[in-house]
This record gives C-alpha cells, sequence and structure tokens, in this order.
C-alpha cells in the first residue's frame, strides 16, 4: 500500500501521461469502495454521485456479484477465452435472452467485441455500412459515442475531435432536439436526406443516444425518437441506439428507449453492463442483419468470462425482480422534487432535466459548475459536470441507493449550490456532514 503522507501533496505518480483527467477532478487516492461510497487512503469517505460515468449502476462490490465473481475465481475457471463457448458465456447468453430479451418481445443476436464502448459503436458502424453498402452516418449535435477513430467521427465535441489530427469523415451532423431553438430536426433531415440536388447522400445508419449524457444531459422526447425511427424506416436507414451510458437501468427501464416503442435494428452496450466495473460491451442486432464472416470482426479480449459472470449475476440479482427500475423510478420522483426547490431558490439555475437516476444541473456559468462540483468534493460527494462547456452538474448516483444516502448527497448538492450562488452571504454549508 502507498504511504498517504508521501503523496498528500501530489496524488498522482510522475510516470502517468498528462493525459489523465479524473485524477485531476478528484485528487486524492482511492482505495475501498462499497456501495454508494468510496473511501481514500487516508479514511476520508464520499459519497459516489460519479459512478465511474456510468460503469457502477448498481454501485461499488454489490454483495451478490462480489461472491459469484469470488466463487469463479476461487474454482480456476476459465478467464480468458477469445471467443469460444465458454460455461459462463453459454450461461450469459441464456440469462440474456430469457430475462432481458423476451419478456420484451425483442429478438436479436448478441456480438461479443472489444470491451469497451467505443469497440461496440465501432461494430455497430462497420456492420452497419456492410450491410447498407453505403459509408455515411448520421449523428447528432452534442453526441458523444467514443474516441477512437470511427467513434470520434460521430462524436460531436470539438475537444475530442481536435485531438485526431486526421480527417473525420463520413458523417451528417444534425441538431439533437433543442439544440438550435425552434429548428425542427425531423423536419430538416426530411428535407435533406434522400432528396436530388440536396447534396446529401443517402447514409447506411442513424446512430443516436436517447439521453446524451456527456453532451449535458440532454433528453429525446417521445415525439422527436418516434420520428427518428419513423424517418429511418421510410428512408431504409439503419437506426443504432448507443445505449452505452443510458442502459442497464439508467433512466429506470433496462433499454433507455423502451418506453417509447421503438425498435432499434442495433444497440450498443457496455459500462454497467457487467454490473461490477470490469470491462464488457455488446452489440445487438436484428437477426437478418448478422452477415458477419467467421473472424471478420475481432478482438483479443472480447471473451471476458469474468465480465460474463458479473453481468450473469447482475441481472438475476436487479433484473429478475425489477428492483432497478423501481429504484430509478423512486430517485426519478425525488429528483424532481429536489428540483423544483432548486431552481426556485436558486435564479442562476437555468434548467434542470433528467431521467431515472441521470440528471443534469444546467447553470448560466461553466466557472459556477465547476465551482459547485469542486466545493461538494470538498464536502465528500463525488459529482462532475458535462456539456460542452462544462456548465452541466452531471447527477448520477447509483441506479440502487438507499433513499436516506441519496438525501444526503443531494443536501451537499444543494447546500454548496447555496454557498456558491450566494457567495459572501452565508458562511458556507452548515448542515454538511463528511459522512
Amino acid at each position: 500500500m502507498p504511504n498517504a503522507h508521501s503523496i498528500a501533496a501530489s496524488p498522482h505518480h510522475p510516470g502517468e501521461s498528462s493525459v489523465r483527467s479524473y485524477s485531476r477532478t478528484f485528487p486524492v487516492v482511492f482505495d475501498r469502495a462499497r456501495g454508494p461510497y468510496l473511501e481514500c487512503i487516508s479514511g476520508e469517505t464520499y459519497i459516489d454521485f460519479f459512478c465511474g460515468a456510468g460503469s457502477l449502476n448498481y454501485g461499488h462490490n454489490a454483495t451478490e456479484l462480489k461472491e459469484a465473481v469470488a466463487r469463479y475465481l476461487a474454482e480456476d475457471r476459465i478467464l480468458h477465452g477469445m471467443d469460444m463457448m465458454t460455461a459462463a458465456k453459454f450461461e450469459f447468453l441464456e440469462v440474456f435472452a430469457s430475462q432481458i430479451l423476451a419478456p420484451r418481445n425483442m429478438d436479436y443476436r448478441l456480438q461479443f467485441c472489444g470491451p469497451t464502448g467505443t469497440n461496440a459503436v465501432e461494430a455497430a458502424l462497420k456492420l452497419a455500412r456492410k450491410v447498407k453498402k453505403r459509408r455515411h452516418v448520421i449523428a447528432f449535435s452534442n453526441a458523444f459515442h467514443g474516441v477512437s477513430m470511427g467513434s470520434l467521427a460521430v462524436t460531436a465535441s470539438a475537444k475530442k475531435r481536435s485531438g485526431s489530427h486526421l480527417p473525420l469523415r463520413d458523417t451528417y451532423f444534425f441538431p439533437y432536439e433543442g439544440f438550435a431553438g425552434g429548428i425542427d430536426t425531423l423536419d430538416l433531415l426530411e428535407s435533406c436526406i434522400g432528396r436530388a440536388g440536396s447534396g446529401y447522400e443517402l447514409p447506411a445508419a442513424l446512430i443516436l443516444e436517447t439521453v446524451q449524457g456527456e453532451g449535458g444531459v440532454n433528453i429525446g422526447s417521445q415525439a422527436f425518437l418516434q420520428g427518428i425511427a419513423a424517418f429511418c424506416r421510410r428512408h431504409d436507414i439503419l437506426l443504432i441506439v448507443d445505449d452505452i451510458q443510458m442502459g442497464c437501468g439508467r433512466t429506470g427501464p433496462f433499454f433507455s428507449f423502451e418506453r417509447f416503442g421503438i425498435e432499434p435494428d442495433i444497440i450498443c452496450l457496455s459500462k454497467s453492463l457487467s454490473g461490477f466495473g470490469l470491462p464488457f460491451s455488446l452489440v445487438l442486432m436484428k437477426p437478418e442483419l448478422d452477415i458477419w464472416q467467421p473472424g471478420e470482426h475481432a478482438g483479443t479480449f472480447r471473451g471476458n468470462n469474468l465480465a460474463f459472470v458479473a453481468a450473469t449475476q447482475a441481472i438475476r440479482t436487479f433484473w429478475s425482480d425489477g428492483r432497478a427500475s423501481r429504484s430509478a423510478a423512486a430517485i426519478e420522483t425525488s429528483m424532481r422534487n429536489w428540483g423544483a426547490r432548486l431552481r426556485q431558490a436558486h435564479g442562476e439555475i437555468r434548467d434542470i432535466r433528467g431521467r431515472g437516476a441521470i440528471w443534469g444541473v444546467e447553470l448560466d456559468t461553466p466557472g459556477r459548475a465547476s465551482a459547485i462540483t469542486r466545493l461538494c468534493f470538498e464536502h465528500n460527494l463525488l459529482i462532475d459536470t458535462c456539456g460542452p462547456s462544462g456548465s452541466v452538474i452531471k447527477v448520477m448516483p447509483p441506479v440502487v441507493i438507499e433513499e436516506e444516502i441519496f438525501n444526503h448527497g443531494m443536501q451537499i448538492l444543494a447546500d454548496c449550490t447555496e454557498t456558491v450562488l450566494h457567495a459572501g452571504k452565508t458562511e458556507g454549508p452548515a448542515c454538511i456532514s463528511a459522512s
């Protein structure tokens, strides 16, 4: 174990690249975690409303998952299997089909690709182009789909795109709902796509997030999402839903699009799919789209058997009885109440929006949002900002969290907001606990 005193002033290793980011946002050395709590080597405990950027929907070290993983390791079971069939993989396939797909009347083939979200997006884009034999893809303003080259081409962030120093091509960007004021995106799509003389070639696919997480917690309405799905059907364009951050219960249902009655052609999952923080990603495709040749899209770590074990147990624990969905619904109710009070108290808050267990608190300036999250960290709450200018505080607690702990974290956020927005009028958030 590192010596806490030796690294307290500079909690990073000099050998690590300057590309690191979250260690700058949360400048302590973490060591233990359980449920909604993180503990650093000094013993200080933090409530986690960051959750590994959405990779820990069920909190840290959930007991049932930890026990399943420990049993598997103790029995010397296979860990690395490429894409060979293993008992762990077979069991995951069976449980996912019976407990996730079948109750929703969904018929999809499952592709195991590289272990991260961007690998799933790359595979989905590659498959769509192979199926339709077209190269272009429609994406949206403020979209984030990953930072490998294909995923980056459909990511709108200027900051992320600027690091490539290569052409990022074959993407048509359109405004996401609400991005461009009164512009009707659906009308704009219809006026540009499939019309002679528009300059737009017919694309292979359209990729979207039903809730744009990194883009600022931008919410797609039912009318917008259903309109997009109908547009894709009319023009023979494959609809790809990137559910990497918003899937696995983050918005309430297992899939974020369920409540809208749309059927994507391809779905990308990752982050909380293992439920345990283990790398795991998945591409779901309608059976008629599965035209891959053997080995045509591969990845050395597409057979992460420990992740299969954790994911299988996560489904059994949190989805067999709807526990995760009920908890997300309770968070949504609480957040609507918290949001109403915060907006009433502070005119500097432009908007509070979200679904389930993902919410954005938009401030009038990025500086205020950052100041609030820094003060939250000083008072033992991990919470981050998002959006193109960083002006949105991203409230992302574990989907399964006790009401008392959730309210404690929200009280820290409310008190820190009060302090920052009314600097000089208060002494600080007096009722904040460090636990």
